[in-house]
């Protein structure tokens, strides 16, 4: 989960490049009549959400934040559980070398020896599902998130759109161009219409 604040900045920094872009250019120089056809009319018109209210309250995020983390968690517990079955196997030899023969011996280290490196190699593969799962999720969160503010702004004829919390560089912006709620609400039921649909198929096979 740590990559979910990243994918919000990321997603919005680019609401705040075009506004730069489309102020400066606007102070540079004067459109002519052909160009004023495909370029930005009237005033430039921006809004913001709150990035944390929006994860909060948004359905997608918390059910598969929630998978994740219940995933993450079972995994571990696997890792945990090997691991200290190799520990105790670890102790007991340690515990009983001294009646072993050297070849008997030399036999036992080598097997603990293998299923610690198996082990190793297991852990790093849980590690690796782990994140091509996360990647995964932050990927289509990404997906989600701009579809929808592209769509929203479209129809409101919003150019860009900011994030504002404790990381961000608005420092001020006024209730009037909060549209977080607006967001949050359009995300869920996008995310509810994507679930009815996926289980009316599933009816129908």
């Amino acid at each position: 989960m740590k990559q979910v604040s990243i994918i919000i900045n990321v997603v919005l920094a680019v609401g705040l490049a075009v506004l730069y872009y489309l102020h400066f250019s606007s102070n540079t120089s004067t459109p002519s009549p052909e160009a004023s056809n495909t370029g930005v009319q009237g005033d430039i018109r921006i809004a913001y959400i709150n990035a944390d209210s929006v994860l909060t309250h948004y359905e997608f995020y918390k059910v598969n934040r929630d998978k994740l983390e219940a995933k993450s968690k079972k995994l571990d517990a696997d890792l945990n559980n090997r691991a200290q079955g190799l520990q105790r196997e670890i102790t007991s030899y340690q515990n009983t070398a001294g009646n072993l023969t050297r070849g008997q011996a030399m036999a036992v280290e080598e097997d603990l020896t293998k299923k610690q490196q198996n082990l190793r190699v297991y852990q790093e593969r849980l590690a690796q599902e782990l994140a091509i799962e996360e990647n995964k999720f932050n990927k289509e969160l990404y997906d989600r998130i701009t579809a929808y503010l592209k769509e929203y702004g479209t129809q409101n004829g919003i150019h860009a759109v900011l994030k504002f919390d404790l990381t961000s560089d608005l420092l001020y912006a006024g209730d009037a161009i909060d549209i977080t709620k607006d967001v949050i609400v359009g995300l869920n039921e996008g995310y509810n219409s994507d679930k009815t649909q996926a289980s009316d198929s599933t009816k129908v096979k």
